[in-house]
């Protein structure tokens, strides 16, 4: 009986390792493939950036899971860096820099921002950072988070730009058919099926897109077993332009950083977990550290994932274990290029289709924190103006900031750190306003 039981935690550990892993790696594989294109790289250096990518997802988790924050919240490349990757490939595109010069300089940045999480680490600065994040600001993060990526969601599973420019019908219909299976899997009164919903998907889905001719052709490599490069792109190369730039996305991504951990842990509160209490100077010394590690292997520098908290939500998956071995898997597959480039042929409608529970079910989230804040006027306020910079900023076109300074182009194309930033700006003014009004009663 006894052997049984073993085999069966063992099973479990297995299967849900598993899922971690294709979870992390399906919204993992975009940004490097998108930067590698943006900077016009060759297949194979896309292919390296990838691998690197991979190692630096892998190490940041496992690092913040055993010293940082302790809790099982997956990494990913970082949106704010991606659009500041983005910026610099236009200047690129302009002339006014080399690709080479660049990549050296983004090296640079990312160093630096590392640089500025470990000091304020050390000060113990981010727990007055912590205290800003109200059921507001949480709940207002979580809509616009999820309203920023739901385009790529919809246009992803439409097969726009993946086989051809436009929608592909077919890649639409398999898409449709592979959402529907993951929300019946996911709702699904049968335990296991609840609990390995996007494995069972994403196998399902895969097979599916090959069956139907749909999947692209995968890159191959000619060595079987490689280790990441160090300085890819070259010796870090400083300008002023790159360190202002670095110290505020450095900065906004401390906020990220604090919403996404913030998220996961209200994930466990819902369902009564018991969990470490989370250091959020830790936390940020880690980041510091994961940083430092994305700029060594010039890659884009992770930061932690809201999405992990619906994913958690749906699956029910709490284990911290599981997590560490998923993380574990993704890095032994960044030593092992064909393994590498296997899995980055998971075809992106897929990869949207199965994910898409998980992150969709974060607005349920946000509703629950904003549940007791919608009483008062001026919280009304707060959340609707928030909600429309936020939201109003993603529609921003990009070549229309292209002759603006590179800072103001990063804060106006993230519709996310905009919102969230009104919406912390309004509210301490409230409470301050608030504040004084009594005083003066009193007096």
């Amino acid at each position: 009986m006894t052997k049984y039981i073993t085999e069966g935690v063992y099973m479990k550990l297995t299967f849900s390792s598993l899922q971690w892993m294709v979870f992390i790696l399906a919204g993992s594989l975009v940004a490097p493939i998108a930067i590698g294109d943006a900077f016009g790289m060759t297949q194979a250096e896309t292919a390296d950036l990838l691998q690197r990518s991979f190692l630096i997802i892998g190490v940041s988790a496992i690092l913040q899971a055993l010293f940082g924050h302790k809790l099982p919240i997956n990494e990913g490349p970082a949106g704010l860096w991606w659009g500041v990757f983005t910026v610099y490939a236009g200047i690129v595109a302009s002339g006014a820099l080399t690709v080479a010069d660049g990549l050296q300089q983004l090296t640079a940045g990312m160093l630096i921002s590392g640089v500025l999480f470990l000091l304020l680490g050390m000060f113990r600065i981010i727990s007055s950072v912590r205290a800003l994040f109200t059921p507001l600001v949480t709940g207002t993060y979580l809509i616009l988070l999820v309203s920023q990526l739901s385009g790529s969601f919809i246009k992803g599973m439409l097969g726009i730009g993946y086989l051809q420019e436009g929608a592909d019908s077919k890649v639409a219909l398999t898409s449709l058919f592979i959402l529907i299976l993951s929300i019946v899997l996911g709702k699904s009164r049968v335990k296991w099926l609840r609990s390995y919903s996007i494995l069972i998907s994403l196998l399902l889905g895969w097979g599916l897109f090959r069956i139907l001719n749909l999947t692209k052709e995968t890159m191959h490599s000619n060595t079987t077993f490689a280790f990441p490069e160090l300085l890819a792109w070259g010796m870090p190369e400083l300008s002023s332009g790159t360190i202002i730039t670095s110290l505020f996305v450095g900065m906004l991504l401390l906020t990220n950083m604090v919403a996404s951990i913030n998220v996961v842990e209200k994930a466990y509160e819902t369902e009564k977990k018991d969990y470490e209490p989370i250091n959020y100077n830790r936390s940020s010394i880690m980041m510091g550290i994961n940083t430092w590690i994305a700029g060594l292997f010039s890659a884009v520098a992770s930061v932690p994932i809201s999405g992990s908290a619906g994913f958690i939500l749906t699956t029910k998956m709490f284990s911290k274990l599981a997590f560490i071995i998923g993380n574990a898997l993704i890095i032994l597959i960044s030593f092992f290029p064909p393994l590498t480039f296997f899995f980055a042929g998971i075809p992106a409608p897929v990869g949207y289709a199965t994910i898409f529970l998980p992150f969709s079910s974060m607005i349920g989230l946000a509703f629950k924190e904003y549940r007791s804040e919608l009483k008062s006027e001026n919280n009304l306020f707060i959340i609707s103006t928030s909600l429309m910079v936020g939201i109003g900023s993603l529609f921003i076109p990009a070549a229309a900031l292209k002759e603006w300074p590179n800072i103001i182009v990063t804060l106006l194309s993230n519709g996310l750190i905009m919102g969230m930033l009104t919406c912390m700006i309004l509210e301490q003014f409230y409470k301050r306003r608030n504040s004084h009004q009594h005083v003066q009663k009193e007096d």
